[in-house]
This record gives structure tokens, C-alpha cells and sequence, in this order.
């Protein structure tokens, strides 16, 4: 504790945040397709995976990171479309545990079908040319590539802030979330409210995948420890709460970082502490309602 100065502690909480806004990108998907569809999504982390895959392919053909970056979403949000479609939506109604345990095996579909397409090594991505090297923020150089990760989250935030709070079909997503029979009545087709929901739900996963693929390489078995931080992030936060997701993924990203900053042996479980303590004090997260899981 000694050797830390005050320059250090501010550079590892631009750590932190850097971090937690991988965290945000999976845990915003995460509640968005729990709080409109009550699905508990097990396949997110394959879906991460995915992302970060494709990344890799399209890079490869295509020779643009900013190519990649666009179509990865667009890839994996029609995977989302062709998902719902065809394996959740005759769940809908029959309780939680029946979507939970096809996604759980989903899960585990989509790894081996990644492991048959590109191998079970490892593969290596490169952070592009015009985001390499550090800047000074003032307490130190930070990496480039990370405040970049950082300004694309903030910007899909108010943008996202802006779908669902000042548009019309936003509002429809938050009357489908608490009413879905009366968006009916209303004459609004919810099957597709629900569709198009759970393709922007996966479309996240996989930005978060292909943005997280410079930091944390690309492997087939990446979106399992993944899973375990959005469910964690999410459970923080509050199941289905958007603002919840956002708070608890940046919290969890400083805790993490300074956690491994005094105590590095401490740093993977520090998360799962701090879900604890949430728990003990709030059953229902930060911003979660009460019962949502009843």
C-alpha cells in the first residue's frame, strides 16, 4: 500500500472503468431481453464468443477493423433473430426454467460449432493501427484502444437511452415489458416487439465479443467466465433494470481493478463479495423490482 500514489489509484479507476464498460455492453443486453421477454439468456456469453469470431473472419476477409466492428453486430443480432424465432418463442409461457435450459445447451452447441469452424486453438487479435499506443490523461498514459472502448459505450447508451425513452417504439418496449396483453389489445404485434428485442440483446453480446477480442484474445471457451460476470453484473444491478446494468457493470469494473491494484489474489472473487453484500442488503439488486423472478 505504500508504493501507491494518488496518480496510480486514478489511472487503475480508468482502469476500472474501461473494464466495466465490457461489463455494461453484456449486462444491458442481458436485462434487455429479461426484462421484456423473461428469458434468462444462458447462451450470452456463446454469444460474446461469436462476436469476438466473427471478428476474427471478417477481419480476415475484409482487411477493415471498422468494417468488422459494423457487421459483427448486424451477424450476430440475425443469429438473435433466427434464435428466438425458431427455439424460444414456443417456450414463451411455460415458465422460466425451460428457456433457461435450452440456451444452457445453446451455449454449449455454439462452442462446438465454433471449435468445428475455426479449431480449437486460440486466435489472435490485433488491435488496429489508428487505435495503438497511449495518450496522457493527465495522471499517466492510458491505452488508446480502452478510452475508444469507452466512448463507443457511451455512445450506444445514449442511443440506446434514446430507443427507449423518446421514441415510439420505445415506449411500446416499455409497455410490453409491464403489460404485454394490453399492448395487444392495443393492436401492437408483441411477437415482434419481442423478436426485435432479443436480436439487440445478442447484437450487444456480440459488439461486446469483437471489442473485448484485443484485450482479452479469442478462444471458443471465452464466453463461459464471460457469462459468470454478466450474471453477476446483472444480479448487482437488478434483474431487468437497464440502469441497473450500467451502474453495477462500472462498479464491479473498479472494484475488479482497484481489488487487483492492493490485493491482486483477491481480484476474481472481489465481485462476487461485493454480489453478496448487494444481496444481503437489497434481495432484488440496486434498481431491481421486487418478485420479477416470481
Amino acid at each position: 500500500m505504500t508504493g501507491i500514489t494518488l496518480d496510480l489509484l486514478l489511472l487503475q479507476v480508468f482502469t476500472g472503468l474501461a473494464l466495466g464498460t465490457i461489463f455494461v455492453l453484456l449486462a444491458v443486453g442481458l436485462s434487455l431481453i429479461f426484462g421484456l421477454l423473461t428469458v434468462v439468456n444462458f447462451a450470452h456469453g456463446a454469444f460474446f464468443m461469436v462476436g469476438a469470431y466473427m471478428g476474427v473472419y471478417l477481419l480476415g476477409v475484409t482487411g477493415s477493423f471498422w468494417f468488422s466492428l459494423v457487421g459483427v453486430p448486424l451477424v450476430v443480432g440475425v443469429l438473435g433473430l433466427v434464435v428466438e424465432r425458431a427455439l424460444i418463442r414456443p417456450l414463451y409461457g411455460r415458465g422460466l426454467d425451460y428457456p433457461l435450459l435450452l440456451t444452457f445447451g445453446l451455449g454449449y452447441v455454439l462452442v462446438d460449432l465454433i471449435r468445428i469452424g475455426f479449431g480449437i486453438e486460440g486466435r489472435t487479435f490485433s488491435t488496429p493501427a489508428a487505435l495503438q499506443g497511449s495518450v496522457d490523461i493527465g495522471v499517466g498514459h492510458f491505452p488508446l484502444y480502452r478510452l475508444f472502448v469507452m466512448a463507443v459505450t457511451a455512445l450506444l447508451l445514449l442511443a440506446l437511452w434514446w430507443l427507449i425513452e423518446g421514441t415510439r417504439y420505445g415506449l411500446i418496449i416499455r409497455a410490453g415489458a409491464r403489460d404485454p396483453d394490453i399492448v395487444r389489445v392495443l393492436g401492437v404485434d408483441v411477437s415482434r416487439v419481442w423478436l426485435l428485442v432479443f436480436a439487440l440483446g445478442t447484437a450487444l453480446a456480440g459488439l461486446a465479443g469483437i471489442l473485448a477480442a484485443p484485450m482479452r484474445g479469442v478462444y471458443p471457451e471465452m464466453g463461459i467466465p464471460v457469462l459468470i460476470e454478466a450474471f453477476v453484473v446483472t444480479v448487482v444491478g437488478g434483474m431487468g433494470s437497464l440502469r441497473g446494468a450500467v451502474v453495477a457493470g462500472l462498479l464491479i469494473g473498479m472494484v475488479v481493478s482497484l481489488t487487483s491494484l492492493v490485493a491482486p489474489p483477491m481480484a476474481n472473487i472481489s465481485m462476487f463479495v461485493v454480489m453478496a453484500l448487494v444481496l444481503l442488503l437489497r434481495p432484488s439488486g440496486l434498481f431491481g423490482r421486487a418478485g420479477l423472478m416470481g
